[in-house]
Parts: structure tokens; C-alpha cells; sequence
């Protein structure tokens, strides 16, 4: 595999994890969101995919972001008999949204992200040092 098609798919993976972050900032951000009236439903968590696409100019296999899907978990439940959206026995619907699994999830995007530079960073070193030897 030639170095420009290692710094493509690198390139294709801090794309996909840079995605994958804003999703699971929305999730964070909206992690105490509450309907606005009764029976409405709060915030639903998103959960972000990856597709996989072949990049036919330089032969290889890519990720990409791809859908990106509601959970459909149950919501949770908090007693607030004074919130407008609380039902009749004081309960207001609370999102879907873990914020401990959120942080695990984004530990792991940015990980991701860092592995993807330093692979870009490695090929750049590559290059560097071939156009060294070649000049030479």
C-alpha cells in the first residue's frame, strides 16, 4: 500500500470520529433536556454509524459516518410534580441519556482521533525522510 492511500484512509477516520464526537456532544448536551408539556417526550439519545466505502481512485476501503439512529430505550423518570410536562402523579419523562456511557463513548472517539494523527503523522515522517534519501 502506497503512503498517499494510508493518509486517505487515516484522513477518513478523523472525518468518521469527528462525527462520531459531535453526536455524542449533542447526547451530552441534551442529557437533561425535558418535554415541554405533558405526555411529550423528552430528548432521545442518537447513536452514530460507520459505513464502509471503497475509494476506487486509490483501491482502498475507507469509513465513513453513516446513519445515524434513535435509541429506543426506555426514558427515566423523575419526580417533579412542579414541572409543566409532569404527569398527573407528578413524573416527568428524563432522556434516554447516559452521561457515563456518553464520556466512555467519547474517550474512545478521541482516541480513535489521536490513533488517525498519528498515522498521518507517521506517513508525513515517511515521506519526509524519502525525499531525503531520494535527494541524496
Amino acid at each position: 500500500m502506497d503512503l498517499m492511500a494510508s493518509m486517505k484512509i487515516a484522513a477518513s477516520g478523523l472525518k468518521a470520529q469527528s462525527g462520531r464526537m459531535r453526536v455524542i456532544a449533542e447526547n451530552l448536551a441534551n442529557a437533561n433536556s425535558t418535554a415541554t408539556k405533558p405526555g411529550g417526550e423528552p430528548y432521545r439519545r442518537r447513536i452514530p454509524t460507520f459505513t464502509q466505502e471503497i475509494d476506487r481512485e486509490l483501491g482502498v476501503k475507507t469509513v465513513s459516518a453513516g446513519r445515524i439512529l434513535v435509541d429506543q430505550t426506555d426514558f427515566g423518570k423523575r419526580y417533579e410534580p412542579g414541572h409543566p410536562a409532569a404527569d398527573d402523579k407528578g413524573y416527568v419523562l428524563v432522556p434516554n441519556v447516559n452521561s457515563l456511557v456518553e464520556g466512555m463513548d467519547m474517550r474512545e472517539a478521541q482516541r480513535s482521533y489521536q490513533a488517525n494523527l498519528n498515522v498521518i503523522g507517521a506517513t508525513r515522517q515517511m515521506l519526509a525522510r524519502t525525499l531525503e534519501i531520494l535527494r541524496a
